[in-house]
């Protein structure tokens, strides 16, 4: 997926994928998967999708800063 954020372009084809977290299973309506990303120019971004229940009904890309990405990888 690819995402254009404020003039930055985040694509997943493009970064590095960091860590995945799963939540749920295959084919359960409130599973979700986050997924987080480094841009070759050390930008941080979190890859989102679910089922139509869940936190993420839709695919999206959010944009992390530095700090959030450290605290989300603690979780």
């Amino acid at each position: 997926m690819k995402k254009i954020i404020c003039k930055v372009t985040y694509d997943t084809e493009t970064a590095t994928m960091v860590e995945q977290h799963t939540s749920g299973f295959f084919g359960d309506p409130a599973g979700y998967e986050e997924t987080l990303y480094q841009t070759p120019d050390g930008k941080y971004f979190l890859y989102v999708n679910g089922g139509e229940e869940s936190l993420y009904p839709e695919e999206n890309i959010k944009r992390m800063s530095a700090e959030k990405a450290k605290e989300w990888l603690s979780k």
